[in-house]
Formats: C-alpha cells, sequence, structure tokens
C-alpha cells in the first residue's frame, strides 16, 4: 500500500497530555483506538500529564549542577504508578521503562555543556518516549495490534534547540519510506526530533499538533484528529467564558487568524501544511468521542470561514504595552524599527500587537520577567521608554457594537485597532 498516493486512506491521530494523564485516561484512549479501528492509523502522544514541566525542572537542576534526584524519582514514581494500575503482568513493559531510564541517568551523569537549549532537549524528549512506550504495550495488551516507532529517526531538523525547524524534504522521505507499506496502527511521539547531528531536538509550543501536521503533510493523510478535552473549536474559551458557541467549521484561513491572534485550539504553525495540501484537521473531544467536533478545511458552505458565523473573542492576559521614543523627540525611522525588531528577535519576544505614532511606537508583548527586563534594559540605551503591566490583550473577530461593549465596559483603554474584520483592545 503506497500511504503517499493521494487518495490513500491514511489517519493521523493526535493525543495531548491531557489525554494520557493517568491510567484511566489511556484506557479511554484504547476505546477511542477500539471504536475506530481504523487501519492504517498513526497515533501521534505527548507525554502524560505535566510530565514536560517535571523534566523541565530536572533539567534546570541538571543544567545548575544542583541534586536532582528527588526530582528524577517524582517522574519515574508517577510512571511506575501507571504501569502498575495498567498492567496485569507489567515484567515486558518495566523492561523497557527501566531501559530508558537507564538512558536518562546515562545523560545526567555527563558534565552539563553550556548550552541550556541544548541540555533541554536532551532531556525533556523523555516524557514522549515513556508514555508512548508505556501505552503501546498496554495496547497490546487489549488486543490492539500496533506498532511502537521512534520519530526522532524519521522527522529531521536543523540544530535550532528548543525550537527547532523541519528539514522537509528529507523528513518527507523518511516518512515515506517508514510507511510506505504500512497496514497497522503505529505508536509514535510528538514534540521530538532529531537534527542531522542525530542530537534530540524538539519542535517548541504546540510541537506535537505540528509533529501530527508533519506526519500528515508527508504522508498525504485523508484526515488530521486532534483528540481535546473540548468538544470542538468554540467562539471563546469554554473554561473562562458562559454562553460560548461550539463553530461546526472552520476554514483554514479563518483558523489561521483566529490561531495567530491566540486561540489555544490549533498553533498556526500546525494549521499551514495542512492548508497546502487541503487536509482537513478535525478537533475532536476525546471525553466525548461521539461528539461531532470541528471540522477545519478548505472553506465552509456559507463562505465566511465560520460556521455559525458569531463573533469570536480571544483574551490574552499577562501582557506588557511598552512605548518607545528616541530620546531626542525626532521621528521614530525604519532604521529604528530595524533596531527594535532586532532586539525582539534575540530575545525571542513575539509582538502581540504593535502601534506608531510619529515620534513613538508601541508593542504589547506577554510578560516573560526575564527576557522583558532585558529587553528594556537594551531599549533605554537609545531610546525613551514606557511601560504599563498587567494588561490584558481582548481581539474579537468579527465584532459588533453590543461584544466590543460587554468586553471592555468599566476598563481602561490604553490602545484600540479596528480593521474590516477584526477589533483589538489593549485594557487594564
Amino acid at each position: 500500500m503506497n500511504v503517499h498516493n493521494q487518495n490513500n486512506k491514511l489517519k493521523v491521530f493526535k493525543f495531548g497530555g491531557a489525554s494520557v494523564q493517568d491510567a484511566q485516561s489511556i484506557i479511554n484512549l484504547a476505546g477511542i483506538l477500539k471504536k475506530y479501528n481504523h487501519k492504517p492509523l498513526i497515533v501521534v502522544i505527548s507525554a502524560m500529564n505535566k510530565t514536560t514541566r517535571q523534566l523541565i525542572k530536572l533539567t534546570q537542576l541538571y543544567f545548575k549542577s544542583t541534586d536532582y534526584q528527588n526530582q528524577l524519582k517524582l517522574i519515574i514514581d508517577f510512571h511506575q504508578n501507571i504501569i502498575n494500575e495498567l498492567f496485569i503482568e507489567p515484567k515486558n513493559i518495566n523492561y523497557e521503562f527501566e531501559q530508558l531510564i537507564e538512558q536518562l541517568n546515562q545523560k545526567l551523569t555527563q558534565k552539563p555543556s553550556s548550552d541550556y537549549d541544548f541540555e533541554y532537549d536532551q532531556i525533556v524528549v523523555y516524557g514522549e518516549l515513556f508514555s508512548t512506550k508505556i501505552i503501546a504495550a498496554y495496547l497490546k495488551q487489549e488486543n490492539i495490534d500496533n506498532e511502537w516507532v521512534d520519530i526522532r529517526k524519521l522527522i529531521k531538523t536543523d540544530a535550532e534547540y528548543a525550537n527547532a525547524k523541519p528539514d522537509w524534504q528529507q523528513t518527507a522521505q523518511l516518512l515515506q519510506k517508514q510507511f510506505k507499506y504500512q497496514k497497522n496502527t503505529v505508536i509514535t511521539q510528538g514534540f521530538i526530533a532529531s537534527n542531522q547531528q542525530g542530537f534530540n531536538t524538539s519542535l517548541g509550543i504546540e510541537g506535537s499538533d505540528f509533529s501530527a501536521a508533519i506526519i500528515a503533510y508527508s504522508l498525504n493523510a485523508q484526515e488530521l484528529v486532534v483528540w481535546k478535552d473540548v468538544a470542538g473549536f468554540y467562539s471563546s474559551d469554554p473554561k473562562l467564558f458562559k454562553n460560548v458557541v461550539k463553530l461546526d467549521a472552520v476554514s483554514f484561513h479563518e483558523a489561521v487568524e483566529l490561531a495567530y491572534y491566540g486561540a489555544k485550539i490549533i498553533h498556526p504553525k500546525t494549521i499551514k501544511p495542512l492548508q497546502n495540501k487541503k487536509i482537513p484537521l478535525h478537533v475532536k473531544s476525546f471525553i466525548n468521542p461521539d461528539l461531532s467536533g470541528t471540522l477545519i478545511k478548505e472553506t465552509t458552505e456559507n463562505n465566511t470561514g465560520l460556521q455559525p458565523e458569531v463573533p469570536v473573542f480571544i483574551t490574552k492576559n499577562n501582557q506588557i504595552l511598552i512605548s518607545i521614543a528616541p530620546q531626542d523627540f525626532s521621528f521614530i525611522a525604519e532604521d529604528n524599527l530595524s533596531d527594535i525588531f532586532s532586539l525582539m528577535a534575540r530575545f525571542r519576544i513575539k509582538v502581540n500587537l504593535m502601534q506608531n505614532s510619529a515620534i513613538s511606537f508601541s508593542i504589547c508583548v506577554d510578560y516573560e520577567p526575564v527576557r522583558i527586563k532585558q529587553l528594556l534594559l537594551e531599549l533605554k540605551n537609545n531610546y525613551k521608554v514606557l511601560y504599563n503591566t498587567n494588561l490584558t490583550l481582548i481581539t474579537i473577530r468579527h465584532y459588533n457594537s453590543s461584544i466590543i461593549e460587554e468586553l471592555t465596559v468599566g476598563r481602561k483603554i490604553f490602545v484600540q485597532q479596528k480593521s474590516r474584520n477584526t477589533a483589538r483592545f489593549v485594557v487594564k
């Protein structure tokens, strides 16, 4: 079976950390796979629950040459308890788990380099390796035939550790060769990869979704299904707001716009490769898998980008608004902007909103204390800098006057911008 034929039936499923947070969640995942029973199927799985955060703490202790044994034990015990709950006869999975622990121990006994991002990538990958080894073994216990695949051998990237970019051509060739005759279910990892030197790399924010999109794109999959703890894409975060509306369908273009503005459902770098090959992305609930979810595709039936067409609003808290002006009160010119953007690139600060006048330039960004402090120190060398913290950025797509009033009433507005489809406000 040639899986990179445009008419193939391959599906890619992606399960995030919340969907595999404990033994019962893994039992639920097995139930979903039994229900779909789709062959061939590639299942991309994240680290369990908060394991990545725990591995980051472990990396920080290791990098500072501080005692990390208690932190390591916490991670091992968490997974061992899940193994004990899931398995009738855990001998085989215990052996595979212990092999991974031994590899991690060998890494931790080496002296750390001076590159934190490199060390981060060498350690954090174990979250996905632990979860997929345990889940693949449990599925076999439940008579779900599957093959465990190390995605690091197939997704190749550059050497930008902690935020690696895929080598699309080489990755596609490796994936197509690996899965050319795939007929059963594959269990593999999200978020992790490797570079040309064979070192572990990671794909940055929302890397597991991105991994699934890379696989779907490279193999011309029929569909990518992302399983989440919500029933689909809503007009706003249902965990934060009441009376939100579930969207049955969203166009690729609209989804990229919403993700760019901060909608948490899917990262834009996940959507773009799927859009390039018109591969539908289905967002479904792992809690209620029979619900229809939201389909992200090339167009919606009404061609507005949303079904139903309702205002969609996104809030980003913990923002800082920084206003920058030349010290001599001359005009903000192109060379000033080039200088400012180069500083933001150096400190990896993403602009959420910008606005300029003749003599000043303002940016709204996430408040990350260490990076923001470095940026402000650099800017003050050449510019007059003012800033406000603890702000909220509100973005409303397909806005109307009543939704603007509802979201901004009683709040001080620092910046407001309106275009044909989008209104944005920085408020206190």
